[in-house]
């Protein structure tokens, strides 16, 4: 059978087949490497999408070996994405008026939520244990040269490597917007709201993504219908591709007609066979409905949709406000040490979109990738065939 047509102004500039993009999704349920390992970007990659790379864990060397790997398993265009918030760009060793330092392990803690932290393992019957030192996430720096930022540090090996797509899940693309441009990197900048996008387009990206609030993971509070035309009106010329709820080649087809030049898809591929996530996190997803999925802090700081979970709900109902990205993952990082070693993995983090009530088969990304487009293409195909037929 002949391939299915489906392409817009994405395909023609990344150089890609068809117009989805695997979410650069990071690490979930204690695992240290992303979901969107080099095995799953380019399995999207070779069945005609853009794969991603969640790179936000990986030290310079790690991402080196990780992009290197996907080249040997593609030969087609694929992307890296990391966070650019404001605690990742601090060069270390050196203080700014701008956000704060990534978290390192000696930075006091507010007695108050140390203790809640503790109450809620105590009420779970989960066993406290710390988490060895050498366990501690490279956020807190260790491997960052003095003077450079965790994010500066990853940006070289990027550059270095020649990856011919950036994308960041979080913040400005600005800090290096013109040493990318200098080397012809597109960029892919996502955004949750309408002031976002406004920035990020004026910060060099070359492509906004406007996630709405139905996506799985680091989430904002609008939905995607709400979001999507807003932030095409907002930084038109600048190309807008849709998140949150494409998970199916009817939304994709939806989020096209309304003048998205294309998908960024998490949740679909989280299910995928190469993802890299437990086993017992892909099955949850699988066995969700729709409302089974909640935005809380108690992760990362910031807000994010994940299953829920007893652990989430005993948070929730805390009454404490999370602390800032970094200083909330060094919170927790004991707390998720002792939930691990007790096998209560049913608590760790699992990251889904609302569209988790849709996805019940464990499948290859290459078999997720022909249905989108397959569903997608048949949709616009008639709806083309219906105008061209009125218009006669």
């Amino acid at each position: 059978m002949a391939r299915p047509v489906l392409r817009t102004e994405l395909c023609d500039r990344l150089g890609i087949e068809y117009p989805i993009i695997l979410a650069g999704m990071g690490p979930v349920a204690g695992v240290g490497a992303p979901v969107a390992t080099a095995d799953l970007a380019a399995a999207v990659s070779n069945a005609g999408g853009l794969g991603v790379l969640g790179g936000v864990a990986y030290s310079p060397d790690a991402l080196r070996a990780e992009i290197q790997k996907v080249r040997s398993l593609t030969d087609k265009p694929f992307g890296v994405d990391l966070l650019l918030s404001p605690n990742f760009l601090v060069p270390r060793g050196k203080s700014s008026g701008k956000g704060t330092r990534a978290p390192r392990p000696a930075q006091k803690l507010p007695e108050e939520h140390l203790r809640a932290v503790r109450k809620i393992a105590d009420d779970l019957g989960i066993p406290w244990k710390e988490a060895p030192r050498e366990m501690e996430s490279t956020a807190a720096g260790s491997w960052i040269p003095e003077g450079q930022s965790y994010a500066g540090a990853q940006m070289e090996v990027v550059i270095e490597q020649e990856v011919p797509v950036f994308a960041s899940g979080l913040g400005s693309p600005e800090p290096f917007a013109k040493v990318l441009k200098a080397h012809g990197v597109p960029i892919i900048s996502l955004v949750g709201t309408v002031r976002a996008a406004k920035q990020v387009a004026a910060g060099g990206a070359d492509f906004v993504v406007a996630q709405g609030t139905e996506a799985g993971g680091h989430t904002g509070r609008i939905g995607t219908l709400a979001l999507l035309p807003q932030v095409m009106d907002a930084v038109a010329p600048v190309p807008t591709i849709a998140a949150g709820g494409i998970a199916s080649g009817r939304a994709l087809a939806g989020a096209i007609a309304m003048g998205a030049v294309g998908g960024w898809v998490g949740s679909a591929f989280l299910v995928s066979e190469e993802a890299n996530q437990p086993d017992l996190q892909k099955q949850r997803i699988l066995d969700a409905e729709a409302e089974d999925t909640v935005v809380t802090r108690l992760y990362s700081g910031k807000t994010m949709r994940n299953i829920s979970n007893p652990l989430i709900e005993a948070w929730e109902s805390s009454g404490l406000h999370a602390l800032p990205m970094g200083l909330q993952g060094a919170l927790i990082r004991d707390l998720q040490y002792s939930i691990a070693e007790a096998g209560r993995n049913e608590l760790l983090m699992n990251a889904a979109g609302q569209t988790a009530g849709m996805l019940k088969t464990l499948r290859p990304a290459k078999e997720i990738m022909a249905d989108m487009v397959g569903e997608a293409a048949e949709i616009l195909g008639r709806d083309l065939a219906a105008r061209v037929t009125a218009s006669v």
